[in-house]
């Protein structure tokens, strides 16, 4: 069966929301495309039952989360496509003239709980074996360039190849996080040792005029599908037994620096996270290793002998 076109009243909201999201939060490709996705498999729903997104009822929106779970979709991916229709009526209200004329009937509505599987990360060791690249070409150095960066200061992949040769300066890099928020990070001295091998050879792949830190044989800006590929290669070059990605170094990083300094609030800094509990997810954190670091450090916390 053909499914009727969606008509403006769909479309230009969803169209303005992603302009909204590139220009305004500097939103990634795929982001966006899956924000896309997602809202207008939702508006084929919900354009059985109402003219426009603003005619959508919360009881609407729960019969949608309904007819997800009956057709098998995971709770994750339900919770993904609820927090999508939440994030438009908020941008809807926000450029509405009259606050009061649009309303976001998903405001509590709430998808199936799931547990969300803590990532995994390399040990010392093993990131010690990945980065035991040797310097016998050009891109083998670039690539340990970018691993030894990443690791270093807990770069995402975005704000890799996003950063320029001025962003680098005095043992710091200065990158474009989430939501276009800048952040300044230090860089270990192996790191910057790496930097300065990849450096003095760069010329050979970026011309003059290229700001980029990192390029690829194509004399441009390195993509991150291509950072991804090449990360792949040296954990089966290297030997290591799991698949190697960015998100792993960056995870890594977190991991070792918490386990090493147990500074929670340092650690989110340097990740950028917005909140707290984003760290203690990301950093295998449990409430037993909380509580302990509030026993042994809170002066309130300590309990009295018994007498």
């Amino acid at each position: 069966m053909t499914q009727t076109p969606l008509t403006d009243e769909w479309v230009e909201p969803i169209t303005a929301f992603m302009a909204h999201l590139r220009h305004e939060k500097h939103y990634s490709e795929h982001t966006l495309n899956q924000y896309r996705t997602q809202l207008t498999q939702a508006a084929l729903y919900f354009c059985q039952y109402a003219s426009a997104w603003q005619q959508v009822s919360g009881e609407q929106i729960r019969r949608y989360s309904m007819k997800l779970r009956s057709q098998n979709y995971n709770p994750r991916t339900i919770n993904l496509k609820l927090s999508c229709i939440r994030s438009l009526y908020k941008f809807l209200k926000l450029k509405s003239q009259s606050k009061q004329a649009v309303v976001n009937p998903a405001q509590g509505i709430r998808g199936p709980k799931f547990q969300k599987p803590l990532p995994k990360n390399l040990d010392v060791d093993q990131m010690g074996q990945l980065l035991e690249i040797p310097s016998d070409d050009a891109l083998a150095v670039r690539d340990k360039a970018m691993m030894e960066l990443m690791y270093s200061s807990g770069l995402r992949l975005s704000e890799l190849v996003g950063a320029n040769l001025l962003d680098v300066k005095d043992g710091e890099i200065r990158v474009l996080g989430k939501g276009g928020k800048t952040r300044i990070v230090p860089v270990g001295g192996k790191a910057l040792n790496a930097l300065d091998d990849w450096l003095n050879i760069r010329s050979q792949y970026a011309p003059p005029e290229e700001p980029a830190l990192f390029v690829s044989k194509l004399k441009r800006r390195i993509s991150p599908r291509h950072v991804r590929a090449r990360m792949k290669e040296w954990g089966l070059k290297q030997g290591i037994s799991t698949p190697i990605h960015p998100h792993k170094l960056r995870h890594s990083f977190a991991t070792h620096l918490l386990e090493s300094s147990g500074d929670l609030r340092a650690v989110q800094e340097m990740l950028g996270h917005a909140s707290l509990s984003a760290t203690q997810v990301y950093t295998h954190l449990d409430f037993q290793h909380l509580a302990k670091v509030y026993d042994s450090a809170h002066p309130r916390a300590k309990k009295q002998k018994d007498e």
